[in-house]
């Protein structure tokens, strides 16, 4: 039977981590140097809007849900298993009615 790692507190860590390590949504932000910010720090960016103004002319209102998925990968035959980040994405919701 394999070992498996217990790594509630670590995943709990890396969730607030990732929420710090989001920009701070404020009118002075464009949104389109928000979504390349989260983009450029590995996030998959879901885009809530309101109104069809270019995104250029958009307001962050917020960034929330931030969520990694992980899967259990084998690490080697001594029933070592470690935790890989697959997937992470985050909500970031604008204001685009103008």
């Amino acid at each position: 039977m394999k070992k498996m790692v217990s790594v509630s507190g670590l995943a709990l860590v890396a969730a607030s981590a990732a929420l710090l390590a989001a920009p701070l949504a404020s009118a002075a932000d464009s949104a389109s140097t928000t979504i390349g910010l989260l983009e450029a720090q590995g996030f998959d960016v879901k885009v809530d809007r309101v109104g069809s103004a270019p995104l250029d002319q958009c307001e962050v209102t917020s960034v929330r849900n931030p969520r990694v998925q992980r899967s259990l990968i084998d690490f080697d035959d001594d029933d070592n298993n470690v935790f890989d980040v697959e997937r992470r994405t985050i909500t970031v919701s604008l204001n685009c009615a103008r």
